[in-house]
């Protein structure tokens, strides 16, 4: 196991990527406290047994941020590595969307990865010992959807956040790194880009490999890089997506 006796936080993990990252970290030995606002986190972490606990905090609130890490320090001792994953969507075409809209998923998005980067850094330079932040990013940090605005904003965001943070980190031994999904089959990519057979069609037709991508594959890429495996890498962002990126055309999609 390569992350034996590791400690680790993880930002909506009650469901999707987040759960994913959280159960594989946990697998190869860690200790994970699982953040989220929705009550199913706390069922999840008592499925994975004594190695999990829940703290419910919104991670766009700084005071809610501080409480907890004070509650995972409290309940492991220390943090080694830090999952920044929780996200929201929000659709709405250009002209139509509103400042609360715009403002609430850069709050989610964006400003919670500052928030829980800032006080888990704090405590990690405290300690000494380095550590491991990666941030959950998308191909929509470098691509677009038209209706998908605050979204691939803060995507981006996210790409240089990780990077400038990669910098400012790396005297302390702590790594930044993130991960850029393409679809993946969770709740959030059923609401926002495969609600439809349509929707699904369009997706898969810029997908090479043919299909959507599973949480447990996000969460092999998460292990790595909070391994020592990724030991020499700090401020990239690995996109997990099929080809899309890759891609210049469509491809035909299997029926």
């Amino acid at each position: 196991m390569k992350l034996q006796q590791k400690i680790a936080i993880v930002t909506g993990a009650s469901q999707g990527i987040g759960l994913a990252c959280a159960q594989r970290l946990v697998q190869e030995g860690a200790r994970v406290m699982l953040a989220d606002l929705r009550p199913e986190g706390a069922e999840a972490a008592a499925q994975l047994g004594d190695a999990a606990r829940f703290f419910r905090a919104d991670v766009s609130q700084k005071a809610e941020v501080e409480a907890l890490l004070q509650a995972t320090l409290d309940a492991f001792g220390r943090v080694d590595i830090l999952v920044n994953n929780a996200g929201v969507t929000h659709a709405a075409d250009f002209l139509d969307l509103q400042e609360e809209d715009f403002d609430r998923v850069l709050r989610i998005n964006l400003k919670s990865m500052f928030l829980c980067s800032q006080a888990v850094a704090r405590e990690m330079v405290k300690r000494g010992e380095g550590g491991c932040i990666i941030n959950m990013s998308s191909v929509n940090a470098e691509l677009t959807i038209p209706n998908q605005v605050p979204y691939v904003v803060s995507k981006g965001g996210v790409n240089q956040l990780t990077r400038v943070a990669s910098i400012s980190l790396a005297q302390y031994g702590i790594r930044v790194n993130a991960i850029g999904p393409g679809t993946i089959l969770t709740e959030l990519a059923k609401q926002a880009v495969l609600g439809s057979p349509e929707a699904r069609r369009t997706i898969l037709s810029r997908t090479p490999l043919g299909r959507c991508g599973e949480p447990e594959e996000i969460a092999s890429i998460c292990a790595f890089l909070a391994s020592d495996d990724a030991s020499y890498m700090t401020g990239q962002t690995l996109y997990a997506d099929g080809g899309r990126m890759a891609l210049n055309y469509t491809v035909p999609v299997r029926e």
